[in-house]
């Protein structure tokens, strides 16, 4: 069949009878007609039934155990929609990214389709369990402090609906084009478009805004991400070339008949490692926002780490005492006052007490050029002052897990602050010496361990959504993977290529706590090694990949900071 006929032939379709005369050469494309076993359909929807009642199940015992009062029901109500929403997004996320991971394996025969879901769907579940949890909260940090804060509220629950629904339809358009999109491209642009919103809806737009700093790092490795998939795709093809000397590994499938068993160990192994660190990546997404519902409908369940046991309580004390110190030295002098309210530094700074310490703090974070307002000798005083009231309370209970309910929302908001004020301070133009920075690091790893955790039973809902969604939705971007982005099929070289890649590139993020783009990175991967290999491109896919990618941002930019403005109107 001529380039052109291929061209014509919808995608996935049989190209008609082959055969000596026929004119037509052997089908090589995967068969997706095969339909589903009543069995299948009735072991999934008891998989989600079974998924939905464990987290039901793990958050009221959550809440029992921590002595929180029972909801009512219309709070529970709302809980539940939010949490629902944040599965949604991350089902969808299975069946629109990781159909990346499955295509080279389903085009080139190596797996039948169906095995292949039902494989990547098992290695994403395992991603996210073994999943660090920092991917989840970079993503959070970006949002406004004011929100993250409150995110009981009503602006919070209409900051957590606005960013995920337009997440989802901007996915659910693209996958309807077929069209490999970003799921983080398009969660990164909500929360943007939300943040943005919620600075021009304040009085005098006085609300924090986009933590720009730490955006712009999230949307550099959006951006370099695919240019490293194209060009390391690429390199590792040519490599492979002068290396390996297997003249099968650089041919295309023929017929139906699958490549020899190692070539099949190879492609298989490929797919497992970009469905494992897609699980690892992309799960955590969804973690983050799930914890901040949990936070803002149940805090006293939720917002402190009540795992830490008690033995951890010395060093957490030590270390705030040690951060302290090193505020006091940057404030002027020496603390003379405790955190009462009058004390003062030797250097004449007042200290204030524990509530206008958060003030400051909080008012500093929103500035528009945070790190330096932070480093005010009036905001260092205050930052002395949480630091100081953060170890007394901890100290004063015993352990994190002793706080009492009453406790729990303002200890919280100073750790939180605290630990965001460090993070700022201790970037690239950093007013401390290296032995104060080390401290201060150290200390901000503490808050972390005491408010930014994943429990297991959130790890596994998300795991199941992301599994489950694999098996569901695939085949529009399995096709575009597979057959439109070059002009030939895939080779087995340039499957294994695009995919080895990925799945170092991913795992690779996700142990500095970045989120990428799977679909991106595979995508560009694809591409570079069509380029490698001289079999060219078809530019409309191409073309439309592009769009889809410089769209991405203000689509969801503008679809979210819209439904935030409408859902304020509401809550």
């Amino acid at each position: 069949m001529s380039d052109a006929a291929l061209a014509r032939r919808p995608a996935g379709a049989a190209p008609g009878p082959a055969g000596p005369g026929s004119g037509e050469e052997p089908r090589t494309g995967p068969r997706f007609g095969h339909r589903i076993h009543p069995a299948a359909t009735v072991g999934f929807l008891a998989v989600l039934a079974a998924g939905l009642a464990y987290a039901g199940y793990n958050l009221v015992a959550d809440m029992r155990q921590a002595g929180q009062p029972p909801l009512a029901v219309g709070a529970f109500a709302l809980l539940g929609l939010a949490l629902l929403i944040a599965l949604a997004f991350e089902f969808v996320n299975g069946f629109h990214d990781t159909a990346n991971a499955v295509a080279t394996v389903i085009y080139t025969h190596s797996m039948p389709p169906l095995a292949a879901v039902i494989w990547s769907g098992a290695f994403n579940f395992l991603g996210v369990m073994a999943s660090t949890g920092a991917v989840a909260y970079s993503v959070v940090t970006l949002l406004p402090v004011e929100l993250i804060l409150q995110v009981g509220s009503g602006a919070g629950y209409a900051m957590i609906f606005a960013l995920l629904v337009a997440a989802i339809v901007w996915n659910l358009g693209t996958w309807a084009l077929g069209l490999p999109n970003s799921s983080s491209h398009a969660l990164i642009g909500s929360v943007i478009g939300v943040g943005l919103a919620n600075q021009l809806m304040a009085p005098d737009h006085a609300a924090s805004g986009v933590a720009w700093g730490q955006a712009l790092g999230v949307l550099e490795s959006l951006l370099f991400s695919p240019l490293v998939g194209f060009v390391c795709a690429a390199g590792l093809l040519f490599l492979l070339k002068r290396v390996v000397r297997r003249p099968e590994l650089y041919r295309a499938p023929e017929g139906e008949a699958p490549p020899p068993l190692w070539i099949r160990g190879l492609l298989i192994l490929t797919c497992t490692g970009v469905s494992f660190a897609h699980g690892g990546n992309d799960g955590q997404k969804g973690m983050g926002l799930i914890m901040l519902i949990l936070i803002g409908a149940a805090p006293t369940a939720y917002a402190l780490n009540r795992t830490m046991p008690d033995s951890s309580t010395p060093a957490f004390v030590q270390g705030s005492q040690g951060a302290s110190r090193v505020f006091r030295a940057h404030a002027g002098g020496t603390h003379a006052g405790g955190t009462h309210a009058g004390g003062t530094h030797a250097g004449g700074t007042a200290v204030p007490d524990a509530a206008g310490a958060r003030a400051k703090v909080g008012e500093a974070l929103k500035a528009k050029a945070p790190a330096e307002a932070l480093a005010a000798p009036e905001v260092q005083a205050a930052l002395a002052a949480l630091s100081d009231d953060i170890a007394a309370q901890v100290q004063n209970y015993g352990a994190i897990r002793h706080v009492p309910a009453e406790a729990t929302q303002n200890l919280r908001a100073d750790m939180y602050l605290a630990g965001d004020a460090v993070r700022l301070l201790t970037g690239e133009h950093s007013p401390f010496t290296g032995d104060e920075t080390r401290t201060l690091q150290e200390y901000r790893r503490t808050l972390d361990d005491g408010t930014r955790y994943i429990p297991t039973w959130v790890k596994v809902v998300v795991a199941l959504a992301l599994g489950l969604g694999t098996m569901v939705g695939w085949k529009r971007i399995v096709v575009t993977v597979g057959e439109r982005i070059g002009k030939q099929h895939l080779t087995y070289a340039q499957g294994a290529s695009a995919e080895a890649v990925a799945a170092g590139t991913i795992g690779l993020a996700e142990a500095y706590g970045l989120p990428v783009s799977t679909t991106h990175i595979l995508s560009s991967g694809v591409a570079g090694t069509m380029w490698a290999n001289g079999t060219g491109l078809q530019m409309a896919t191409v073309r439309n990949l592009a769009l889809a990618w410089i769209m991405t941002l203000p689509a969801a930019i503008t679809l979210a900071g819209g439904l935030y403005w409408a859902l304020r109107q509401v809550f």
